[in-house]
């Protein structure tokens, strides 16, 4: 019962996340496109209400991803949140569509499909089982080296790119490390709650790191959105948060998954899923969710009709 009240959480977390990205990106597409690592880029977002409400949902989604995380295997929770992007678009075709809901083409339609079906036949397929709910400091200390190191190499080389899609994948890939690490870290962190109550919470290390490590997700997240388009930043985060947090999953909490033939399905249900995300994120509207493509300027006539046909 534990591990359906865990997917529960997951979606429910996941649908949280979906709608504070939709709100942010509203926001955050008025900021003029840089290319440079904006570090003032809170600063400018903060005088924008809509992105404070975005932020706000940031409280929800970590409550019922630290539940799930607390009853279920990283290697089960952290892959549901590929669902993020198709809530994302959905909930965007009603909140940004004015009067009335911004139609998605079938090719959406297709994305959701091929999202929902590879996430379902991979997790089928691995049938990941939990683990410890905790990592010892002999773990988390090649962990971080390692996260830290690829964070680092991500960003240096996004920073030798100019504005475009390798730029925007680069710093998704330093987004997707970064929250895949901040799960495992809220994961320990979970376990110390349920061990020592507050007490052992507010002490331990981990949970100000996933503390940092998420905010420093959110900031690479922000600029990867304003460095290019969003088919060179969304399946590198969507798939890399994925893979990444099974990994961690595997090597820091002993979790299991199958491996054998089984890998095949596997492969098969990540190609639907990076499928998938190749599809929603050339969609109009996703298009539209990405910063700085137009600004706070009203789109053409002819603008909005393309947007209502895709």
């Amino acid at each position: 019962m534990a591990i359906w009240v865990a997917v529960l959480c997951a979606v429910l977390a996941a649908g949280s996340n979906a709608l504070s990205t939709v709100l942010q990106r509203r926001a955050a597409r008025t900021v003029p496109v840089s290319d440079r690592l904006q570090v003032s880029l809170f600063a400018d977002l903060l005088h924008r209400a809509v992105w404070l409400a975005g932020m706000l949902m940031v409280l929800p989604a970590a409550c019922f991803q630290a539940l799930a995380l607390l009853l279920g295997p990283m290697s089960v929770v952290q892959p549901i949140f590929v669902l993020e992007l198709p809530l994302a678009l959905l909930i965007g075709r009603v909140l940004l569509g004015g009067a009335a809901p911004v139609r998605i083409s079938g090719r959406g339609w297709a994305g959701v499909g091929l999202m929902v079906a590879g996430l379902a036949l991979g997790l089928a397929a691995a049938a990941p089982t939990g683990g410890r709910d905790y990592a010892s400091m002999a773990r988390w200390i090649p962990t971080l080296v390692v996260c830290g190191s690829v964070i680092f190499v991500a960003v240096a080389a996004g920073l030798r790119r100019g504005v475009g899609s390798v730029r925007a994948a680069c710093f998704g890939a330093a987004a997707a490390v970064s929250y895949a690490l901040t799960a495992a870290l809220l994961k320990n962190a979970t376990h110390s709650w349920q061990r020592g109550g507050p007490a052992d919470f507010f002490t331990s290390w981990q949970t100000y790191a996933f503390a940092v490590t998420g905010v420093l997700a959110l900031f690479m997240m922000s600029n990867a959105m304003q460095s290019g388009p969003l088919t060179g930043s969304q399946p590198v985060l969507t798939l890399g948060d994925a893979l990444i947090s099974l990994s961690l999953g595997v090597t820091l909490f002993d979790e299991q998954v199958r491996a054998g033939w089984w890998l095949i399905p596997e492969a098969m249900g990540v190609g639907l899923i990076l499928w998938g995300a190749v599809l929603l994120s050339q969609v109009s509207l996703a298009r539209d969710l990405q910063t700085g493509q137009n600004g706070d300027q009203q789109p053409s006539a002819s603008g909005a009709r393309s947007q209502r046909r895709d």
